[in-house]
C-alpha cells in the first residue's frame, strides 16, 4: 500500500538542515554562530513569566475555549483596532493558533480549493508556500528586485494574476530581505485586489522590528469596506521573544473563513496552551518598553553585520529597515576567489566552519545567488562572528581581513542598498 504523495512534495528546509548541523558541532564544543536561525536571543519579559507562574498555580492548566480564551481574544482585538486600524466588528472575529505557522497553515485550509493560486513575493520564507501545498493550492512567485527595495512591484503582480489566483499572499516587514512595504504599494496591491476580486493574506509576524524611519502599515486598514476580504495573521514570537510559547493570531470577519477556522483549530491543536494564553494577555497589557529596547538592539547587531558585509567583492548586501534578517546578492566571482560552485555550496562551507547562513534558493526560485544572515542571536555572538565572517568571504585569515569599523549611518552607500 502506497503513502499519501502530498508530503513527497513538501520540504523540510535547508534552514533546518544547516541549523541542525550546527547544533550537533555546537554539542561537541564547537564555537558556532548562529546566522541561519530567526529566533529572538531575548528572554521574555518578566511580567509575562509572572503571569504563566500565576496562572499555572491558579490551576489555569485544563482545557480552554477552541478558539483562544476571551480575555486574550478581547485584547486582541482591542490592539488591532488601536494599533494595527483594523475595523473589526467583534472579538469573534479574532482566533489563537500555535504560532504563526499554524496560522498560516489554517488559513490556507480554510480557504483553497485545489488548484487555487496564490501570488507570493519570490524570495519568501520557505513554509508559506509549503503551507499553501498542503492546502492543494499552487503557489506562483513573484520575483522581487534589490533595485526596487525588494518591493512587490503591482504591474509585476498583475501580470500574473490568471483566472486561478485566488490570492496575493504579502509580508511585512518581509523575511528574508527585510524590505518594508510602503503604503503607496500596499495601496497598489490593495486595489488590485479589489479590482479582480481577490483575497489579501497579510503577514505581519514582524511588525514591530523597525528601524528609524520606518512605518508598519496594515493593509486591512487601508479600506474597511474590503476589510471581508483580508485575513491578517500576527505573532507573539517576535514582539515579546515568545517564539517558543507558540502563540500566533488571525484576524478575519468573513463570515465563511470565521466557521471554518474553528473546525481546523479543534482537529489540529484543540486549543493553545493556555498558560502561553495567560502569558500572551499579560504581554498586551503589561508595559511595552522592551520592544524599544529591542528595536536598539537589533539596530546595533544589523550595523555590525552591515560593516563585516561591506566591501567584499562579489557580494552586495541589502540595508534591512525591518526584521532581523540580511539578505545579500552574490556574484560568480565570489564563488571563484572561495572554491565553491554556487550559494548552496558556500552556505555549506560556512557550516563546517561554524558560521550558520541560508542559501537563496532555500527561499525561491529567482534567487540562487543569494545569501541571507540572521543577527537574531546576542549581541556578543554578532560581534565575535560578524568578523569571523568577513573574514570567510574574504578568502583570508589575517587580522586585516577581519577589521570591522564602527557602525555608521552611511553604510547605504557602502552596500549599494537604496
Amino acid at each position: 500500500m502506497s503513502l499519501s504523495p502530498i508530503l513527497e512534495r513538501i520540504s523540510l528546509g535547508k534552514i533546518v538542515v544547516i541549523r541542525e548541523q550546527l547544533m550537533k558541532a555546537q554539542a561537541k564544543g564547537q564555537k558556532v554562530y548562529r546566522f541561519e536561525s530567526g529566533d529572538p536571543s531575548f528572554s521574555v519579559p518578566g511580567h509575562v513569566l509572572d503571569a504563566i507562574a500565576k496562572a499555572g498555580r491558579e490551576g489555569k492548566t485544563h482545557y480552554i475555549p477552541n478558539d483562544g480564551i476571551p480575555q486574550l481574544r478581547e485584547a486582541l482585538w482591542k490592539k488591532l483596532r488601536a494599533k494595527n486600524g483594523l475595523a473589526l466588528p467583534s472579538a469573534e472575529d479574532v482566533f489563537v493558533t500555535n504560532g504563526a505557522m499554524h496560522a498560516l497553515f489554517v488559513t490556507f485550509a480554510s480557504l483553497l480549493d485545489e488548484g487555487d493560486e496564490v501570488l507570493v513575493p519570490d524570495p519568501m520564507w520557505t513554509e508559506v508556500v509549503e503551507n499553501i501545498r498542503l492546502a492543494g493550492g499552487v503557489p506562483v512567485g513573484v520575483p522581487l528586485r534589490f533595485e526596487q527595495g525588494f518591493e512587490y512591484d503591482v504591474a509585476e503582480l498583475a501580470k500574473r494574476v490568471t483566472p486561478r489566483t485566488k490570492a496575493i499572499f504579502l509580508n511585512t516587514p518581509h523575511n528574508p530581505t527585510g524590505a518594508v512595504l510602503s503604503r503607496a504599494t500596499l495601496q497598489g496591491i490593495h486595489d488590485l485586489a479589489k479590482a479582480k476580486g481577490l483575497w489579501l493574506i497579510s503577514d505581519e509576524a514582524y511588525e514591530d522590528v523597525l528601524y528609524p524611519g520606518q512605518e508598519h502599515v496594515s493593509i486591512g486598514s487601508l479600506d474597511p469596506g474590503y476589510l471581508d476580504r483580508v485575513v491578517s495573521i500576527y505573532s507573539f514570537s517576535k514582539s515579546y521573544a515568545m517564539s517558543g510559547l507558540r502563540v500566533g493570531v488571525i484576524a478575519t470577519c468573513n463570515a465563511a473563513l470565521k466557521a471554518r477556522i474553528p473546525k481546523l483549530l479543534r482537529c489540529t491543536i484543540n486549543g493553545v496552551n493556555s498558560l502561553a494564553q495567560w502569558g500572551a494577555l499579560a504581554a498586551l497589557e503589561g508595559p511595552q518598553d522592551q520592544l524599544q529596547a529591542m528595536q536598539r538592539e537589533y539596530l546595533l547587531r544589523r550595523d555590525l553585520m552591515l560593516d563585516a558585509l561591506a566591501g567584499i567583492d562579489g557580494l552586495r548586501a541589502f540595508t534591512p529597515k525591518g526584521g532581523f534578517c540580511l539578505w545579500a546578492q552574490l556574484d560568480p566571482k565570489l564563488y571563484a576567489r572561495l572554491g565553491v560552485a554556487d550559494a548552496d555550496e558556500l552556505s555549506e562551507k560556512l557550516a563546517e566552519a561554524g558560521l550558520g547562513s541560508a542559501p537563496g534558493d532555500a527561499f525561491g526560485e529567482t534567487c540562487h545567488d543569494a545569501i541571507r544572515f540572521a543577527f537574531s542571536c546576542d549581541t556578543q555572538m554578532v560581534r565575535e562572528g560578524a568578523p569571523k565572517l568577513r573574514a570567510f568571504l574574504l578568502g583570508a585569515a589575517s587580522p586585516e581581513a577581519t577589521s570591522l569599523s564602527t557602525p555608521s549611518a552611511a553604510l547605504a552607500d557602502a552596500t549599494g542598498a537604496p
